[in-house]
C-alpha cells in the first residue's frame, strides 16, 4: 500500500498540508482545516482540486 502524497497535519496554531513526495510543507497555515480540503486530501487527493480549494480558502482569508 502506498502512502498518500498529501496529508493534513496538526501544527501549533492550526493545520498545514504535508507533501510526502516533496518532503515539505505545501500551502498556507490554516487555523481551522476546511472540510472540503480534508475531504479531498483523504479521498482522491487530486492535485488540481486541492490547488483550487487552497486558492479559494486563501482568498477568503483576505
Amino acid at each position: 500500500m502506498s502512502r498518500r502524497r498529501y496529508v493534513a497535519r496538526g501544527v501549533p496554531g492550526g493545520y498545514r498540508i504535508w507533501d510526502n513526495r516533496g518532503r515539505r510543507w505545501w500551502g498556507d497555515l490554516y487555523e481551522l482545516c476546511p472540510d472540503g480540503l480534508l475531504t479531498e486530501l483523504n479521498g482522491e487527493a487530486n492535485y488540481e482540486r486541492i490547488t483550487a480549494l487552497l486558492k479559494r480558502y486563501r482568498a477568503q482569508k483576505r
